[in-house]
């Protein structure tokens, strides 16, 4: 028969888990809005001052579409402030943790080795919860979802399941993700930079040619790409994907050794492994974990 606890500890994870993806969506869109919202005001107000002396009437709707882009933006944003990323990684730190205590419980390691487990796994949840008081809005009214407890019944299945999983579906494939978005991100800025500076040759050359104004609208729209891919930490996760992977296959590769460590050490080395990955990305956000 299954542990009550353990499965209290799990069904609680999934709430925090699908409430931290919830923020982290709010995020999200909120960047991905503000960034086409800014792009399109800055193309309207440069179209409208090209068009003003030929056409009055379409300059001035595009002058008033860019000011309502421009301003839109700057409500936008307000949806990935501080706050709102300080609450989103906070409840995935929350999710993370009753994760750690579900896998450990499970291989009976860490601070299940000895004693009672169910009275340890009570005092984890309680203590979790209540670090994380001012963020239950967040996960009122959110259904746990419905699946199988972690196959894990000792080291040896902790080490497959957790570990190698984690590593071959989580971790490598996240590395070479972010990888992906700072090329496209670079490029991105590399195309645009040179857009700007043939459009600076192209006046330099002929002067009386209008395409002067839209080298402001090109460096804009490069700035604010390059704000965006900055603000999702693209580079910083990828180096600490990375790291975290190549550091679980080390502790795998010990493990198989001759002098590999025991199986409580294995366990713990692990977590401590993608506790750490978690606390460096909260930390290059700049979230304070005391607030």
């Amino acid at each position: 028969m299954t542990d009550p606890t353990v499965t209290l500890l799990w069904r609680r994870q999934s709430v925090w888990s699908q409430a931290a993806g919830q923020l982290k969506a709010r995020v999200s869109r909120a960047r991905t809005t503000a960034l086409t919202l800014t792009i399109t005001g800055a193309v309207l107000g440069t179209a409208s001052a090209e068009l003003l002396e030929a056409a009055a009437v379409p300059g001035r709707v595009l002058a008033a579409c860019s000011c309502i882009a421009l301003a839109l933006a700057s409500y936008v944003i307000a949806g990935a402030g501080p706050q709102v990323v300080r609450d989103w990684t906070r409840a995935r730190s929350v999710s993370e943790a009753l994760k750690a205590d579900v896998y450990c419980y499970l291989a009976g390691a860490g601070a299940y080795r000895d004693g009672n487990r169910e009275a340890i796994g009570q005092r984890r949840l309680e203590e979790l919860t209540s670090s994380a008081g001012d963020l239950l809005k967040h996960v009122a009214g959110i259904e746990p979802v419905r699946r199988q407890l972690p196959l894990v019944n000792g080291t040896d299945s902790y080490a497959e399941e957790r570990v190698l999983s984690q590593l071959e579906t989580y971790y490598r494939p996240k590395a070479r993700k972010m990888a992906e978005r700072v090329r496209w991100g670079r490029r991105f800025e590399v195309g645009l930079g040179a857009f700007a500076a043939a459009l600076g040759a192209i006046v330099a050359v002929f002067p009386a040619t209008a395409v002067s104004a839209w080298i402001g609208v090109v460096t804009t729209v490069a700035t604010a790409i390059a704000a965006h891919v900055s603000a999702a930490r693209y580079e910083h996760q990828q180096i600490e994907f990375t790291r975290t992977a190549d550091e679980l296959e080390r502790l795998l590769a010990r493990r198989s050794s001759a002098n590999g460590l025991d199986d409580d050490a294995f366990v713990q080395a692990c977590e401590r492994v993608i506790s750490i990955e978690n606390e460096g990305w909260m930390a290059k956000l700049g979230i304070d974990e005391d607030v």
